[in-house]
């Protein structure tokens, strides 16, 4: 039976402040919880109606469930319409790893959750294992930035980290910043295997800051007959690069 100070708790972890403190986050939805259960997560518990709970209790790995009337459930629920269940899950603590090993995700200032989501599923999708992130983009425990992943936050290495310091480390590795004017064309363009990829804000690109650690500026150019086409925003742009970056790979 679910209590009112759970209850409490959970709709909490919607806020930014209350996931910090508590270290936890929401996953939301049947197959979001599917693809949970199949990775190393720590899970807290699922709270579900009584449909779900009773056909997926084999696959909750001893893991609590509370069953939950619809109603407690869009109340500790972010989306419109809530999917059957939801799942409270631990924060993972970021590993440390080795920047020239492989490719490596930098993300500037994404403020926008949706994208943040899209670009996590893309490092995942093409093998991008580890990205850092700028203090002031948005948490990746967002629970829509969480949604737009589509799992694939439970299977990345996410760094909240200083990107100056990270790139001025090892800025004797090929540190590749996307940008809309004045780059080397990405398809044409000598792409290592390794390395460090900025992506900027969609606002602003890439800071200064994070500039000025840049030794391969890249662009994807526009074929568009129209010379007031909107440019990429940074999840696109993201995965155009990602792909070419693989397509060399093999």
């Amino acid at each position: 039976m679910l209590s009112s100070n759970q209850l409490k708790q959970i709709t909490a972890l919607q806020h930014k402040k209350y996931r910090q403190e508590s270290g936890l986050y929401v996953v939301e939805g049947r197959k979001m919880v599917l693809e949970l259960l199949k990775s190393d997560s720590e899970i807290v518990g699922i709270y579900a109606e009584s449909s779900w709970a009773d056909s997926f209790a084999d696959k909750r790995h001893n893991v609590a469930m509370t069953v939950v009337s619809s109603k407690e459930l869009s109340r500790m629920s972010s989306l419109s319409t809530p999917d059957g269940v939801l799942a409270v899950v631990k924060q993972k603590t970021p590993s440390d790893f080795d920047a020239a090993k492989d490719l490596v995700l930098v993300l500037d200032s994404i403020n926008n959750p949706g994208n943040l989501g899209t670009i996590i599923r893309l490092a995942s999708w093409f093998g991008v294992k580890n990205i850092v992130c700028s203090s002031d983009t948005v948490d990746c425990y967002n629970p829509k930035t969480v949604q737009s992943t589509m799992g694939a936050v439970f299977h990345t290495n996410i760094v909240y980290a200083g990107i100056e310091e990270f790139l001025c480390k090892n800025k004797n590795l090929n540190i590749y910043g996307t940008v809309l004017n004045g780059g080397e064309n990405i398809y044409t363009h000598s792409l290592s295997n390794d390395g460090i990829i900025i992506i900027g804000s969609e606002s602003h690109g890439i800071s200064k800051q994070a500039m000025a650690y840049v030794n391969n500026p890249v662009t994807v150019p526009s074929f568009s007959q129209t010379k007031d086409v909107e440019s990429l925003n940074a999840s696109i742009a993201c995965a155009v690069v990602l792909s070419e970056f693989r397509r060399r790979r093999y």
